[in-house]
């Protein structure tokens, strides 16, 4: 059972999955609240053109999709607030520009290969001491701000204009914020994968919701879900061969339908 432990790349994947399972709820909550879940799909999308262009000019490649996603993030907010196009509109025109940006990349880079599949679908076990120590690095300033702007944001999430009429900056906490889910979706590619990296800060979220509980206590359950679902993906994906990233997300829809099952025959 302990066996793997005794592998370096699986503590360094138990690292950077723990790691990334703590930040996602953490903004997820504000995310499906604002309900804004598919933009983190949408920046997901961005991120791999982030990706493209790090391996284009042999930049790595986290580095280069928290910039795309973040400036990415910045302008959707921009048309937003400015009412320019409607919020689906503008998460549309991001998602297929830049997957269209990507495959253009991709074939100036001479296709597909082995490094942006692992992008695409998560390669835990491929994760490098460099990335652990970013990721926990961008981490703590996620976590950071986060805390620092925490009850700005719950009011802004739950009424934006009376927030506005208080005298809030709105405008700079919704930037500094969209920018946070950039980065903590950059940081998450590793280990579920571009496809999935959505799942990870929304399923925990919608599982905790479930409970009817305060906000706190909804939080700390997301976070509960999001990290023993990690733990658990990563071990069982070792043992039985398989995708952590679909791994880790599909216990979590497990435990999403369970709460849902549990809740609907308690009544």
């Amino acid at each position: 059972m302990f066996q793997l432990f005794e592998y370096s790349f699986i503590i360094r994947a138990l690292e950077a999955g723990i790691l990334v399972a703590i930040i996602a709820p953490l903004i997820g909550i504000f995310l499906v609240l604002r309900r804004y879940s598919l933009m983190a799909d949408t920046l997901s999308h961005v991120s791999l053109a982030g990706i493209a262009i790090g391996l284009l000019l042999g930049i790595h490649p986290i580095l280069t999709a928290i910039v795309a996603s973040g400036v990415s993030a910045v302008a959707m907010e921009r048309l937003r607030a400015a009412k320019r196009v409607y919020g689906d509109t503008a998460l549309s025109l991001f998602l297929s520009g830049s997957l269209a940006l990507a495959l253009v990349l991709i074939g100036l880079a001479n296709g597909f290969n082995v490094n942006l599949f692992s992008y695409l679908f998560g390669s835990i076990v491929t994760v490098r001491e460099t990335d652990v120590m970013i990721i926990a690095t961008i981490g703590l300033i996620v976590i950071g701000l986060l805390r620092f702007f925490y009850k700005e944001l719950i009011f802004i999430s739950f009424d934006e204009e009376s927030a506005t009429v208080s005298g809030l900056p709105v405008k700079l906490i919704n930037t500094v914020f969209i920018t946070l889910v950039a980065v903590a979706i950059a940081l998450a590619i590793p280990i579920v994968g571009i496809l999935l990296v959505s799942a990870l800060m929304v399923i925990p979220v919608v599982a905790a919701l479930q409970c009817k509980k305060g906000f706190t206590t909804t939080v700390f359950i997301a976070e509960v879900i999001s990290v023993l679902s990690t733990l658990a993906g990563i071990i069982v994906s070792f043992y039985l061969d398989l995708p952590a990233g679909g791994t880790i997300v599909l216990l979590m829809l497990v435990v999403l339908l369970g709460i849902i099952f549990v809740q609907s025959h308690g009544k």
